[in-house]
């Protein structure tokens, strides 16, 4: 991308008998996405007539494409990934589904690596049905770690302020316990504190850390592992001192001292989600932070009942692609400020 263009912001379809195209089109077809951005939808012509008809939107238009010097920066793109009619079964859960949803984004995680892209935004997937020989991933997240470099934290996050990240993703609960460790904790508040910077342009981030157990833990009364893991971790993470816990989580949030900071991290997926989703549903995005490239996605999943019925609320898919943006021109911006920085030296005053 150069100074003179918009950002171009590729689109992975989803499952196809869920919710994520009902929204693309719903968002795509609002005139202010093409004037900030150029979007490139990852999917086939007759996937989105599908939608476009069952919707009556008669009037969306776009440009299809099989390559990227056919792309129109003033129209919506759809970069044809398959040109067979696939089966759609709106609201239910299928092998085709999650086979489509597999092509649109392998394609367009390639045309990120090359470059063609500057941001992917994807749709939600069905972890069971996606699941192939050549997709063997708990979801997006983990994949793209895999394919585009760095190492993935899963970063929740809203335009008035609440970021919440997570120590352990999709993990099961019986196992969280053990994968919690001095260095996994301190490694993700390393993480979330440079995100913090880089990605979003706070210079001073001030982090809270959530307790793994209830009461944090109460001083051992209820386990030992914020006393001897958690705490030390903030401690060896705290260098530059804005680093505070171990918070119990339920007081945490029900008291609203999440407002007074820029980034909160959890231990595990359900205690940092639940509250962000129960606060900022259908406005919140999931950012994949720590990546080589800009990856976010709506926080919400298929949405099988909703799917067909043009009830579904476009917030969250919308606004996934606003911060796709804003986190691509922060990370420019940081990416200039921080190159060949002068280094500091002793001044010496001349007689």
């Amino acid at each position: 991308m150069s100074d003179n263009q918009k950002i171009t912001i590729g689109i992975s379809q989803g499952d196809i008998n869920g919710i994520g195209l009902e929204l693309i089109l719903k968002t795509l077809t609002d005139p202010g996405i093409s004037e900030i951005c150029t979007p490139v939808l990852f999917s086939s012509q007759r996937t989105v007539s599908f939608y476009k008809k069952v919707l009556g939107m008669d009037d969306f238009n776009f440009n299809p494409m099989r390559d990227f010097t056919q792309i129109n920066n003033k129209k919506v793109n759809v970069f044809v990934c398959y040109e067979e009619e696939v089966a759609i079964e709106m609201g239910k859960s299928t092998d085709i589904g999650g086979k489509y949803a597999l092509i649109s984004l392998k394609m367009a995680t390639e045309a990120l690596q090359q470059n063609q892209i500057d941001a992917l935004v994807t749709a939600p997937i069905n972890k069971r049905n996606i699941q192939s020989d050549s997709f063997k991933f708990v979801g997006h997240t983990e994949y793209l770690g895999e394919k585009l470099g760095g190492d993935p934290l899963m970063l929740l996050c809203t335009d008035n302020g609440l970021r919440v990240a997570v120590v352990t993703g999709h993990v099961p609960v019986k196992d969280i316990a053990s994968k919690i460790t001095i260095e996994l904790v301190t490694k993700k508040i390393t993480q979330l504190h440079d995100s913090l910077k880089k990605d979003f342009g706070i210079r001073k981030p001030k982090i809270a850390v959530l307790g793994l157990n209830p009461h944090a833990s109460d001083n051992g009364a209820i386990g030992n592992e914020d006393i001897e893991i958690v705490s030390p971790a903030i401690q060896k993470a705290n260098s530059n001192g804005l680093v505070y816990g171990p918070y119990a989580a339920d007081g945490f949030f029900g008291s609203g001292t999440y407002k007074q900071f820029d980034g909160v991290l959890a231990m595990y997926h359900d205690q940092g989600l639940i509250p962000f989703k129960t606060l900022s549903f259908n406005e919140g995005v999931n950012f994949t932070a720590g990546l080589n490239a800009v990856r976010t996605s709506p926080d919400h999943g298929t949405a099988y009942d909703l799917v067909g019925k043009n009830i579904a609320s476009d917030q969250s898919f919308k606004k996934a692609i606003y911060a796709a943006i804003d986190i691509f021109k922060n990370r420019k911006l940081y990416a200039e400020i921080t190159e060949n920085v002068l280094e500091f030296g002793n001044i010496k005053k001349e007689r």
